[in-house]
């Protein structure tokens, strides 16, 4: 730890010219900075370690070690210098949320002091900073300077060359086999029906579907993306089907194909849709079992490596990621360099949704130009020949890139079809609509959209919709209460369980913060206490915190219990025998991976890392689906209120949305704001010449 100090004693230093002349006391200011919660311990000690190292480096350089390190817990894989200095609150997401204090001089104050050429005059100091095993790398190479953790910098070069060399090397396809096979396919599966909005549509408009199949055909690395109901399951499937169909016609064998998803709760949700369209179109050749990406990769317990990579490369030839907006670019960098050199990999996702939690932005990086498709002529006149369909021209660019090739952007949403209020509402947010637009999908025109104006948590409105009996928590709680005997069989008890867990997604509160009132944690008690008032849920013995009805979700990989970050489970009486027959006590109740294990039934005592969910972010929400989804937006505007963060809260809801808020300039303000995540991801892959083989 750094020398220990008092925040309000006036030893602090104040003036920034002083501060970044002596290292003493800058690292005073680091200091406060950790204690004021604007930065973690983690920040400040990297700082100081790399003094201690190298106790000739600058104040400015150690400051930007510290910031380098501090984006990287806010998900950037670097730091842009020049953005940096230019608009440091945004940069940098500061003040934090719930500050201990004001620091006696802040980052931005800090920052004020510098030019982009002093400070990376600063940064010219090979012991820390170069490419030869430093702690640090400048890299310039994108037209920014951009200052990475050796390690991020590592992830993304690996990330970046993995993709280029499967852009660069194509598989041998024959387009009138292809052409054939996607006419089939979609025919026996979706009756040729073209993917568009409304009937009148086909005549001009593309069927991405058709599309999608035939770019990811073509390429070892392939992008789907599209909003919710865009039907990016249902066109991998189509996909696989091709795929497995011109496999088995060239080689008379099976595809070997691994389905995957982030999270446990997404790669549930990707095995239910799989296996059921699966089961559907007969495709038994096609196996519908999902496991997480780590699970994939093959984790070794007590250590953070896998077994699959470089030398020991995953038995697949087909690997699909779904809702890879979730996957960071250490999880990707893993992925990308375990797979065999000739497999092919397919991302599915929103490129519109927020990004991992983790450092990196690898989908949104990716598809920044999906948009407008920028397909060459050469690869709009080869889609023209395989699928039939003819692309726009404003889609259509000569110097489109090798990346660009392999995108496909899903453009018609069919979820909300009986209930579009949803699906307009997040059209509006994701093109940043103004305040009096956002606000009119509130005025009762759509019976989906609903708005609890209110200041506090206190207020009985938000205590009403909490407990409904029909769109509430009041749902599942009230089948809690419907248990069988305690003597009855175990197959009742596992049914049990599952209509709990089924009732449980029925509804679920979103928030943006995880501090105060309006915040998770500050949510999760008043809720519980809201419950326990309404004579809902029972109160803990002894002040333990288990007790019926406690919804949790895992905020960390356990091995040892084969339960993934964000698995959620519900708290349940279960019966065991005791000498005097059966007796109920508590166990945490998680949907089982398998058929024959409907329910994995786990002691409380046994969960390491979990936390109640009556509440969550809207960060760990991503690869959910609710019936009705209740979005928490805070009084006063904060760094984490953005475009991107409205549209996946919204996007959770499948048939019912409520938004709860007060000021009436925070929607608005938030939809005006954008996530960015620092990256030199595209550069790097499009930095090298790739061959206009598309």
């Amino acid at each position: 730890m750094t020398a220990q100090f008092d925040p309000g004693t006036p030893a602090l230093p104040t003036d920034s010219n002083s501060v970044l002349a002596d290292t003493r006391q800058f690292l005073l200011i680091l200091d406060d900075w950790a204690r004021a919660g604007w930065i973690r311990w983690l920040d400040a000690e990297f700082a100081v370690f790399l003094h201690r190292q190298v106790p000739e480096a600058s104040s400015a350089l150690l400051l930007a070690a510290a910031l380098t390190s501090h984006q990287n817990g806010h998900g950037h894989v670097c730091l842009d210098i020049g953005f940096c200095l230019a608009e440091p609150d945004r940069a940098l997401s500061l003040p934090p949320e719930s500050p201990a204090h004001q620091p006696a001089l802040t980052p931005q104050q800090l920052l004020a002091s510098l030019t982009v050429d002093q400070w990376l005059s600063d940064l010219q100091h090979t012991a820390l900073i170069g490419d030869n095993n430093q702690p640090l790398v400048l890299d310039h190479s994108s037209g920014r300077a951009l200052l990475y953790l050796r390690r991020f910098w590592h992830y993304e070069q690996t990330l970046a060359i993995n993709i280029r060399q499967r852009l660069m090397s194509p598989p041998a396809i024959d387009g009138d086999r292809l052409a054939k096979t996607i006419s089939g396919v979609f025919n026996r599966l979706s009756h040729n029906k073209a993917i568009t909005d409304e009937p009148d549509k086909a005549r001009t408009d593309c069927d991405w579907q058709k599309i999608a199949c035939a770019l990811a055909t073509r390429n070892r690395f392939a992008i789907i993306t599209g909003g919710p109901g865009t039907g990016k399951t249902t066109t991998v499937v189509k996909l696989l089907a091709v795929l497995q169909e011109m496999h088995e016609t060239s080689s008379g064998q099976l595809l070997r194909i691994r389905l995957a998803a982030p999270t446990g709760k997404a790669a549930a949700r990707l095995s239910v849709s799989i296996t059921s369209q699966l089961a559907q179109h007969d495709l038994q050749d096609i196996s519908g079992e999902v496991s997480t990406v780590h699970r994939l990769l093959g984790p070794i317990r007590n250590s953070r490596f896998f077994r699959h990579h470089a030398a020991n490369p995953l038995p697949a030839d087909v690997v699909v990621v779904d809702e890879a907006s979730m996957v960071d670019v250490e999880l990707m960098a893993l992925l990308l360099d375990a797979l065999p050199e000739k497999s092919r990999l397919i991302l599915l996702g929103d490129k519109d949704q927020l990004a991992s939690v983790e450092a990196g932005a690898v989908l949104g990086s990716l598809c920044q130009r999906a948009g407008q498709a920028h397909y060459t002529p050469h690869t709009a006149a080869w889609i023209t020949h395989v699928t039939g369909q003819v692309v726009p021209e404003s889609m259509i660019d000569t110097n489109g890139s090798a990346l660009d090739q392999s995108i496909t952007m899903l453009r018609y949403s069919h979820r909300f079809g009986a209930i579009p209020g949803i699906g307009k509402l997040a059209q509006a947010v994701n093109t940043s609509a103004g305040s009096r637009a956002l606000n009119a999908f509130f005025d009762g025109s759509f019976a989906e959209l609903n708005r609890l104006k209110t200041s506090s948590t206190q207020d009985p409105a938000f205590a009403r919709l909490i407990c409904n009996a029909e769109t509430g928590y009041g749902h599942y709680l009230q089948r809690i209460q419907q248990h069988p005997a305690s003597d009855a069989d175990p197959d009742q008890w596992d049914a049990w369980a599952l209509s709990v867990i089924r009732a449980h997604g029925q509804f679920q509160l979103l928030a943006a913060l995880r501090k105060g009132e309006f915040g998770v944690e500050g949510l999760n008690e008043r809720i519980a206490a809201i419950l326990r008032n309404a004579g809902m849920l029972s109160a803990p013995r002894d002040e333990a915190i288990w007790y019926a009805g406690r919804p949790v979700m895992v905020t960390r990989n356990d091995y040892n219990l084969d339960l993934m970050n964000g698995d959620i489970g519900i708290t349940l009486p279960f019966p065991r025998s005791v000498p005097e027959g059966l007796e109920l006590m508590l166990r945490v109740a998680f949907p089982g991976a398998e058929p024959h294990t409907p329910v994995r039934w786990i002691l409380p005592s046994r969960l390491q890392s979990v936390e109640t969910v009556f509440a969550m972010t809207v960060h760990k929400s991503q690869g959910s689906e609710f019936a009705h989804t209740a979005l928490l937006l805070p009084q006063y505007e904060n760094p984490v209120l953005t475009r991107e963060l409205i549209y996946t809260g919204i996007t959770r809801a499948a048939r019912q949305f409520t938004l709860i808020d007060d000021n009436p300039n925070i929607l608005p303000q938030a939809v005006a704001s954008s996530v960015f995540r620092t990256s030199g991801l595209l550069h790097a892959i499009n930095s090298k010449s790739l061959a206009e083989g598309h």
